[in-house]
C-alpha cells in the first residue's frame, strides 16, 4: 500500500526535484509544534515508513497525540536510520546471521535473503587490552597481541563484511565506536534513496546514547533486537515520557564536563528516569560544546534513561564543519532541519516544547567531583573524597562499604618492584587510566590533562612506577592534537603513553597488574583503587584486584596518579614534594579554562579529522593482510574456540509451538538489588579455576591463550560457562562472594554452570530471583543468551533495566515482575521452593500470571511482555526464530 502521507512530500530544493522530504510543517496540526524535539524524530520516521502494516496511521496519530498518549502505555513502532555495533556484540550478531542463513536453507528458503536491510557499521574497539604500558612501543605491542589473540574473530568479521550486503566494518586500531560515530559516521540528516530525513541510530552498546549530544536520536538495544532492525523490522517501543532537563547558568572556571555529567547522573537517578527520554533545554545548553553534550549523553545508561537528547542547534552545525564534514551537505542539513521545525535555539524560550516534567540544574552549582567506589551514580565532591573513602572502609559491605575492621584501616604492606621498595595501603592507587569515549572525545578535558601533565613535570612531580598508567584515546584525532599542541611528551613522562585505540580499561581490558602489587593487595586484603575517566565502575569490572574504582575527569586521573592514593585532601595536602623540597599543590598546576580554550582553538582543526578519517578503513595493514573465505554460507571450523555455530535454531520448524506452563522449576540463583550485566555475563579475564577455563583447557589451550570473555562471545560453549561467573557475584544461597550456587536436589555447592548442567540432565527447568534494577549496565545479549542456554525459563525481579528485559524477551526467557509493594521478603520466599508458573493460552501484554510453590503458597506476578510484538516473539521462541520463519516462508 502507498504511504497515506504522500501529499506532504516535496523537494527540499526546487532545483533538485528528485531530492524530497516529508514536510512535517504541512501537517497543519498545532500539536506538532508542542512536541519534544526527540518525539518529532519518532513522528517523522512513522510518517515516512507508514505502510499500514508495520507502521499504521494510528501509530502516527498516537505519536502526534503524545501529550495525552505518553501516559497510556501505548506501543509505537520506530525504524531507525542505521545500526552500529562494536565487536564484542557484533561478533555474536554476525555469528547469528551466519547461523540464520544455515537455518533458512534447512527450512527450504533462500539463505541470501538474510542480509542487513538497514545500513550497519561495526567498529572493532573492544578487543585490545592494556598488556603493555609505560613503554614507547606499548601501542605497537598491544596491537600485535590483539591480532595474535583475535585472528580467528577478525577473519570471521572480514568474511562477514564481504558476505553480507550493507555491513561496513571499521578495522581495529581506529578508535572507540561512539567517538567514531560522533566524529565520522553520524550524518545528522540522512540523504538516502531520494529522501532527506533525520539521522537516528540504535547500537549494540548502551552508550550509543552519546550521539544524542549531536542531535542524532540514538540508544542502546540488545544484540538480538539490533539484528531484527538490521533485517528491516521496526523497534516496538512504549511511547516514552520525556523529562525536560533545564540547564541554566555558567560552569565555574575549575569545573569540567566530567563533573557536570557525574552531577547530572546522581540527580537523574534520584528523579527516576528509567524507560523515559531526557531532553535538554534552557540557556545553559548554549554554554556547552558538542563534546560537553556528548559526554552528558554518553552516561545516559548510568542515570537510567532510554535517550538523553540535545536537539540540533547552530553549535551542532558548527561541529559538523569543525570535524571536516562536507560543507555543502552541512548547509543542506541546516536547511532541512529549519524546514521541518527541528533546529533549536536554546536561548529562545518560545521554542520550548511540552514535557512530562521539568527538572533544573544551575551549572554554577557544579563542583569538581568523582563517582564511586562501586557505582557511577554515587557522586563524591573531590573535597570530600578522603573522608568518604575512609567512611566506606569501615561501613557495612555494600555499594558504599567494604567492612574492613577498624584496627586494619591503616594497614601497610611493603613490596619490591623493579628493585625498589614501596608500600601499599587501603586507598592506594594502582590503576590510573585516561580511557573511554565519555571523556577522550572531549578536547577540553584531554588538553586539560595534557596541560596539567606539562605543569606537573615542570614542577618536578612524578608517578610511582608500579601504578598502571595508560592513555587509550577514542580516535587518532586525539593523539594528533595532543602531539601538535606539545603536551604528549609530558603525558608520556608521567607514564600516560598511548597504549591503544579502544575501550580498554573502561570495559575491564585493563590487563595484568605487576605480580608484587597483586601479592601485596592479596596478602594485606587491601582495598586498592582504580581511577579512570570511564563511565562504569561496577564491582569486578575494572580489575579483580581493585575493589574501589572511581570515575574522574582526565586531569583528576593524573592528579590521583601523582598522589598515589585516594586518601588525600587536595585543598590541604600537597600532591607531592619536588627535588627542591617544595610542596606542590593541585591548585598550583591546574590549568584555567581560558588556557585550555586557547590551545583548543589553535590545535583542534578540521584538517585533522579529514586526514584521520579519510583512511580509516584502509590504514590497518594487519587487517588488510587477513585472508577471509568468500563463500556466502560460513564454513564452521569444529576446532575453533572463538567461532561456533550456536544451538539456538536446532530443531526449529516452520510450525509454532504452544507455550507451556513451567512446572516445578528450581531457583538457580537468588539475588538482591542492582545485579548488573557484568555479574551475569562478565567481559573481563577468564579465571583459571572457572568452568570456561576447564573447557578451554580441555581443548588444548594454556591460560595465556584464554583471552577474555568478551573476545569469545562467538562461542556459546564458553559463554554459557561464563554466565554468572563474576567473582563478585553475591548469591543469597552462599555466604560469600563468588560464582557458585547450591544444587538443591543434592545439597552440594557447585559452580553455577555445573549446577545448571545437573538440573538440565535431570530435566528440571530453572528460574532466577532478583531485586530491583536487574540487568543494569551494558547491553549484553549474552546476559540473556547465557541464562537461556543454562536452562533458565524465567526471571522474577522487582524491576528491570530496559535493555536487559528486552533481551530476555528476545531469547524467549520470561521476565516476571512482582506486583507493586511485593518482593521476595514480603512473600516469604527463600528460593529453596519449587515454582510452577501458569502460562495461559490467551496471553496479553503485561498480564498477571499465577505462580504456585511446592509449599502450597500461591501468588501473582506481572508477565513483562510489554507489547503485542513481544508476545509474537515469545510465541516463536524468540525474535530470531520469528525472523527465520518469516524469511523461510
Amino acid at each position: 500500500m502507498s504511504n497515506p502521507f504522500v501529499q506532504i512530500v516535496e523537494p527540499l530544493d526546487p532545483k533538485q526535484p528528485l531530492k524530497k522530504f516529508f514536510n512535517l510543517s504541512k501537517l497543519e496540526d498545532v500539536r506538532y509544534a508542542r512536541l519534544p524535539f526527540s518525539i518529532r524524530i519518532l513522528l517523522e520516521a512513522a510518517i515516512r515508513n507508514c505502510d499500514e502494516f508495520l507502521v499504521k496511521k494510528g501509530d502516527v496519530e498516537n505519536i502526534l497525540n503524545w501529550k495525552v498518549m505518553q501516559h497510556k502505555n501505548v506501543e509505537v513502532p520506530f525504524k531507525p536510520a542505521r545500526v552500529i555495533l562494536q565487536d564484542f556484540t557484533g561478533v555474536p550478531a554476525v555469528v547469528d546471521f551466519a547461523a540464520m542463513r544455515d537455518a533458512v536453507k534447512k527450512l527450504g528458503g533462500d539463505p541470501e535473503k538474510i542480509n542487513p536491510i538497514c545500513p550497519a557499521d561495526l567498529v572493532i574497539d573492544h578487543s585490545i587490552q592494556v598488556d603493555f604500558n609505560r613503554q614507547p612501543d606499548s601501542l605497537q605491542k598491544n596491537q600485535e597481541l590483539e591480532f595474535e589473540r583475535n585472528k580467528e574473530r577478525f577473519e570471521f568479521l572480514k568474511w562477514g563484511s564481504q558476505a553480507f550486503k550493507n555491513l561496513r566494518i571499521i578495522p581495529p586500531g581506529s578508535g572507540i565506536i561512539h567517538q567514531v560515530n560522533l566524529e565520522y559516521l553520524a550524518r545528522v540528516v540522512m540523504d538516502q534513496d531520494g529522501y532527506y530525513y533525520p539521522d537516528s541510530v540504535v547500537g549494540t552498546d548502551s552508550h550509543t546514547t552519546m550521539i544524542d549530544g549531536l542531535g542524532v536520536l540514538g540508544w542502546g538495544v540488545g544484540g538480538i533486537e539490533a539484528e531484527a532492525v538490521m533485517l528491516g523490522q521496526p523497534i516496538s517501543m512504549v511511547l516514552p515520557e520525556v523529562v525536560g532537563y533545564k540547564l541554566v547558568g555558567n560552569p565555574q572556571p575549575l569545573v569540567t564536563s566530567t563533573d557536570i555529567v557525574l552531577t547530572i547522573t546522581k540527580h537523574l537517578r534520584q528523579v527516576g528516569v528509567v524507560g523515559k527520554f531526557v531532553e535538554f533545554f534552557g540557556p545553559g545548553v548554549a554554554q556547552l560544546s558538542i563534546a560537553d553534550r556528548a559526554t552528558i549523553a554518553n552516561m545516559c545508561p548510568e542515570y537510567g534513561a532510554t535517550a538523553a537528547y540535545f536537539p540540533v542547534d547552530d553549535i551542532s552545525i558548527g561541529y559538523l564543519v569543525q570535524t571536516g564534514r562536507d560543507k555543502e551537505k552541512v548547509m543542506c542539513t541546516k536547511r532541512y532541519l529549519e524546514a521541518v521545525g527541528m533546529l533549536r535555539d536554546f536561548t529562545n524560550s518560545s521554542q520550548d516544547p511540552d514535557f512530562t516534567q521539568v527538572v533544573e540544574l544551575d551549572l554554577h552549582t557544579v563542583v569538581p567531583c568523582c563517582s564511586g567506589p562501586k557505582r557511577p551514580q554515587d557522586k563524591v565532591a573531590v573535597s570530600d573524597m578522603k573522608k568518604d573513602f575512609e567512611t566506606c572502609l569501615g561501613a557495612k559491605q555494600g555499594f558504599k562499604g567494604f567492612q574492613i575492621a577498624p584496627d586494619r584501616h591503616n594497614s601497610i604492606m611493603k613490596f619490591n618492584f623493579e628493585g625498589h621498595d614501596f608500600e601499599l595501603a587501603h586507598g592506594s592507587v594502582v590503576i590510573a587510566a585516561i580511557t573511554s569515549c565519555t571523556n577522550t572525545s572531549n578536547p577540553s578535558v584531554m588538553l586539560g590533562a595534557g596541560l596539567l601533565a606539562k605543569k606537573a613535570v615542570e614542577a618536578g612531580l612524578t608517578v610511582k612506577p608500579y601504578i598502571k598508567t595508560s592513555l587509550s584515546p577514542g580516535s587518532g584525532v586525539v593523539t594528533y592534537y595532543l602531539r601538535e599542541s606539545g603536551v604528549m611528551h609530558y603525558l608520556s613522562q608521567l607514564g600516560f603513553d598511548v597504549v591503544g585505540y579502544g575501550c580498554m580499561t573502561c570495559i575491564g581490558n585493563s590487563g595484568p597488574l605487576p605480580e608484587s602489587v597483586v601479592e601485596a593487595i592479596t596478602q594485606g586484603d587491601l582495598v586498592a583503587v582504580g581511577v579512570l575517566s570511564g563511565n562504569r565502575n561496577f564491582e569486578g569490572r575494572v580489575h579483580p584486584n581493585t575493589r574501589a574504582n572511581y570515575l574522574a575527569s582526565p586531569p583528576l586521573v593524573i592528579a590521583y596518579a601523582i598522589a598515589g592514593t585516594i586518601r588525600i585532601d587536595f585543598e590541604k595536602e600537597p600532591l607531592g614534594i619536588n627535588a627542591s623540597g617544595k610542596k606542590i599543590f593541585l591548585k598550583d598546576i591546574w590549568p584555567t579554562r581560558n588556557e585550555i580554550q586557547a590551545v583548543e582553538r589553535q590545535f583542534v582543526i578540521p584538517g585533522m579529522f579529514k586526514e584521520v578519517y579519510e583512511k580509516i578503513e584502509t590504514v590497518n595493514k594487519a587487517w588488510n593482510a587477513l585472508d577471509a573465505p568468500s563463500d556466502k554460507l560460513y564454513t564452521w571450523n569444529p576446532k575453533s574456540t572463538y567461532i561456533k555455530s550456536p544451538p539456538f535454531f536446532d530443531g526449529l520448524t516452520l510450525a509454532l509451538q504452544t507455550p507451556k506452563t513451567i512446572e516445578g522449576a528450581y531457583v538457580l540463583l537468588s539475588f538482591g538489588d542492582s545485579v548488573t550485566t557484568d555479574h551475569i555475563s562478565p567481559a573481563g579475564n577468564i579465571a583459571r579455576n572457572s568452568p570456561a577455563a576447564r573447557y578451554l583447557t580441555s581443548r588444548g589451550l594454556t591460560p595465556r591463550e584464554f583471552n577474555s570473555y568478551g573476545s569469545r562471545r562467538g562461542n556459546d560453549a564458553v559463554m554459557a560457562r561464563g554466565t554468572f561467573a563474576n567473582i563478585r557475584l553475591v548469591n543469597k544461597f552462599i555466604d560469600k562472594q563468588g560464582p557458585q550456587t547450591i544444587h538443591f536436589p543434592s545439597g552440594e555447592t557447585l559452580d553455577v554452570f555445573d549446577a545448571a548442567e545437573r538440573y538440565k540432565q535431570a530435566g528440571h527447568p530453572l528460574i532466577v530471583l532478583a531485586g530491583k534494577e536487574y540487568g543494569a549496565g551494558s547491553s549484553r545479549d549474552w546476559a540473556a543468551k547465557g541464562p537461556f542456554l543454562l536452562g533458565v525459563k524465567a526471571v522474577l525481579a522487582e524491576s528491570y533495566e530496559r535493555i536487559h528485559r528486552s533481551n530476555l524477551v528476545g531469547m524467549g526467557v520470561i521476565p516476571l515482575q512482582y506486583l507493586p509493594g511485593e518482593d521476595a521478603g514480603t512473600l516469604g520466599l527463600t528460593g529453596r521452593e519449587r515454582y510452577t508458573i501458569i502460562i495461559p493460552e490467551n496471553l496479553k501484554p503485561q498480564m498477571n500470571v499465577q505462580i504456585k510453590l511446592d509449599t502450597g503458597k500461591t501468588f501473582n506476578a506481572i508477565m513483562r511482555f510489554d507489547t503485542d510484538v513481544e508476545l509474537t516473539y515469545f510465541h516463536n521462541g524468540g525474535i530470531l526464530n520469528y525472523m527465520i520463519r518469516k524469511m523461510a516462508s
